[in-house]
């Protein structure tokens, strides 16, 4: 029997006949289903945005965020004045963007100091188990049946309100979701055969927990990280908004959003425009954490 040669075509790629393909690692399928979700990338674009705007906005103005005129005071949007001004003439669109600065600020390092506390906290809880892990985590139950914000709130009067207090009362009361999921987390992987595999080759615990069981929790742990900086930036616009926040002549969202109400029947553009700025950041974040989680997920398969 004779073979037609035509019926044969030459390979596509470079490579070998008989040798299975290298496969893709999971982080490129889940950037593909990432971009396929229109919400998540429409929210990575906004925070994109925001925080080049944020970043160099005042520069690239002519105004200042605490400079005052009284002559143009509570003047409506305009083109020389996109967003108006304040009661004191300040021109509030750079406010705006300084108060971006401010309130992504808080809410990434937030989130850094809930991944470094929680993450470890969890994960050395989870992995020792036993009595270890019931003290550790009966802490954590102990903190957290008291109301977060309170906690906070509590926090900064003690230590007086400022940026730096901040940082400290939002760093001791967020790592305690953070630190319960890696906690389940790493309980659900420490009886796979891959660990087992590691501690028959004699690898240490430590090594265990910090090369191969930590590394596993990547998902939970950068979909948790991103729902927690909206959770941040709205706890430092309510504690600014009674007075318990960052400090004149500084300008957070919260600072601006108090500063309008009291001008909310005469000029509402004033809380108009910080409120709005909120509620946009907020959804962005959210709409990328719900794109991470979905992206993230080892059960889905496209």
């Amino acid at each position: 029997m004779q073979l037609d040669c035509h019926a044969f075509e030459p390979l596509k790629n470079n490579q070998p006949s008989g040798q299975p393909a290298k496969p893709l690692p999971q982080s490129h399928y889940a950037w593909k289903r990432l971009k396929a979700n229109k919400l998540a990338m429409l929210g990575l674009a906004l925070i994109f945005i925001m925080m080049m705007a944020a970043v160099f906005g005042p520069w690239l103005s002519t105004h200042s965020y605490s400079d005052q005129n009284l002559l143009l005071a509570n003047k409506p949007p305009s083109a020389e004045h996109w967003f108006g001004t304040d009661g004191l003439g300040r021109d509030l669109f750079i406010r705006v963007l300084y108060g971006a600065r401010i309130s992504l600020s808080i809410g990434l390092i937030a989130s850094l100091i809930n991944l470094v506390i929680g993450v470890i906290y969890g994960g050395i809880a989870g992995f020792l188990g036993g009595r270890t892990d019931r003290i550790m985590m009966n802490m954590v139950d102990i903190l957290y049946g008291i109301p977060m914000l309170l906690y906070v709130i509590l926090l900064m009067v003690l230590l007086t309100p400022g940026l730096t207090n901040i940082f400290i009362a939002l760093g001791i009361a967020y790592w305690l979701g953070m630190a319960r999921i890696v906690r389940g987390q790493i309980l659900s992987l420490k009886e796979q055969e891959f660990i087992l595999a590691a501690q028959t080759i004699g690898a240490g615990k430590w090594r265990i927990l910090f090369r191969h069981l930590l590394p596993n929790c990547v998902g939970p742990i950068i979909i948790t990280m991103t729902l927690a900086i909206p959770e941040a930036i709205f706890t430092e616009a309510f504690l600014s908004f009674i007075g318990l926040g960052v400090a004149a002549p500084m300008a957070s969202w919260g600072v601006l959003a108090s500063e309008g109400v009291t001008s909310l029947r005469s000029y509402p553009f004033q809380l108009f425009f910080p409120a709005l700025a909120i509620s946009i950041t907020m959804l962005a974040f959210n709409f990328l954490g719900d794109g991470l989680r979905d992206a993230l997920d080892p059960r889905v398969r496209r």
